[in-house]
């Protein structure tokens, strides 16, 4: 009996607990991730050419492009389980190269490898639990599967601050953390789900059904990897400790909760797009705030960059609901697909150009380009509101949490066209 076969009736009687392998498979490969998220940053920093910190940010978005572009097909030639177990495997070759004694080319380009396996692990995942997840509670499971891996990054940065940092016990904390991940997904009964559909680009169509949902998904794909990227950069370079730069990156992570479900409820009250433009004011709130707050102060530091991370993440998921309330099903998977390309572009340009211009600008220039990029969409939003008006509440689907750290990459797990849950 194939796959498909299996997927149909074990699909109609599976249970939330019958996912819990994919939730506990990814929140340990959470934990690794958020070790390494701290780790490299406030090694490279210290010890490393003022660029490459700025360039390993920049290799885990390509990475990650890379890997939106061919996950889809692998999983058609070898399927989900298999894959996983590969993409964990360069996840533990990643944070080898990462351990051992070698040049700081190596580490880049090992962060590289990294962007791509996670996001092929993210397309994996998120295909399984959107198959195996009834109509039901399909929303809540992949809500809180965005929040416990984002919450086991948090965990993650907090274990950074109780190893080490000088040695590998890092990542060799990355390594066993990524082994374990293995075993839930690899002991599963959970059958394969069908082959994933190919990514199909369409900037154009894209920009007919959601002008400000496209360029809202570009926007906070450079905001995203600016924020979580550069914030242990910044702490490195101002002399935080270790413990504090652990720290701070766990409180970060909880502004998915803080301050993204709030405001996503909010979305659905009112026109999302008025949502989006309070977001980007507390976004460049939070950029002035952290010009000026003192690293004396760590505690209220730690506060407005809870701020900061959250706003950033809200901008993604709202940006992405607002898109899916104005595409017809048929437009699903073109869409989806575009922005998840537009997505890992800009998530690559965007710090690639800050790295390129800190040196002439200084520490502060992610979060001076954190502010542009969210003043300018801002007023785009605003002009847009003139333009075209809103699609009524009780035409819209519900607003689930996501994170821009985890682009959406479910649809490359429709092998139709028919939203998830309609």
């Amino acid at each position: 009996m194939d796959g498909q076969t299996l997927n149909g009736p074990i699909a109609e009687k599976a249970s939330p607990f019958s996912i819990a392998s994919i939730l506990v498979s990814m929140t340990l490969a959470a934990v690794g991730s958020g070790i390494m998220l701290a780790y490299v940053p406030f090694i490279l920093t210290k010890s490393a050419a003022p660029w490459a910190a700025g360039a390993a940010v920049t290799a885990v978005a390509f990475g990650g492009l890379i890997g939106c572009l061919v996950g889809g097909p692998l999983i058609k030639r070898v399927g989900h389980a298999r894959l996983f177990a590969c993409s964990m495997a360069i996840v533990v070759i990643s944070a080898v190269l990462i351990g051992a004694d070698l040049p700081t080319y190596v580490w880049i380009f090992a962060r590289g490898l990294y962007g791509a396996a996670a996001n092929v692990n993210f397309i994996i995942a998120q295909s399984w639990l959107n198959h195996a997840a009834s109509n039901e509670w399909r929303g809540r499971a992949m809500s809180f599967f965005y929040m416990a891996y984002v919450l086991g990054l948090g965990c993650g940065a907090w274990v950074f601050g109780q190893v080490p940092a000088d040695g590998n016990l890092a990542p060799l904390a990355v390594i066993f953390f990524t082994a374990l991940a293995i075993l839930p997904i690899g002991l599963t009964r959970l059958p394969n789900p069908p082959p994933p559909a190919s990514v199909s680009v369409n900037i154009r169509m894209a920009w007919r059904i959601s002008p400000v949902g496209l360029i809202g998904v570009l926007a906070s794909g450079g905001l995203s990897m600016l924020v979580q990227g550069f914030t242990p950069i910044y702490a490195a370079s101002n002399k935080v400790s270790q413990a504090d730069v652990a720290l701070m990156m766990f409180v970060m992570q909880t502004g998915l909760l803080f301050i993204q479900y709030p405001l996503g409820v909010l979305s659905d009250r009112i026109d999302r797009r008025y949502v989006l433009v309070i977001t980007c004011v507390l976004i460049v709130a939070a950029g002035f705030a952290a010009l000026f707050v003192s690293f004396q102060t760590m505690a209220i530091l730690m506060l407005v960059f809870l701020l900061f991370a959250g706003s950033v993440e809200t901008v993604y998921s709202i940006a992405n609901a607002h898109a899916n309330d104005r595409a017809d099903p048929g437009d699903f998977v073109p869409l989806s697909s575009t922005l998840l390309v537009a997505w890992s572009a800009a998530a690559t340009v965007v710090p690639l150009g800050v790295t390129l211009l800190t040196p002439a600008f200084g520490q502060h220039t992610f979060i001076y380009a954190v502010m542009m990029v969210a003043v300018a969409y801002a007023a785009y939003v605003l002009w847009r509101l003139k333009e075209r008006q809103a699609v009524p509440v009780d035409e819209r689907e519900n607003f689930g949490i996501r994170s821009a750290q985890m682009p959406n990459a479910t649809v490359l797990t429709e092998p139709g066209t028919e939203k998830p849950g309609k």
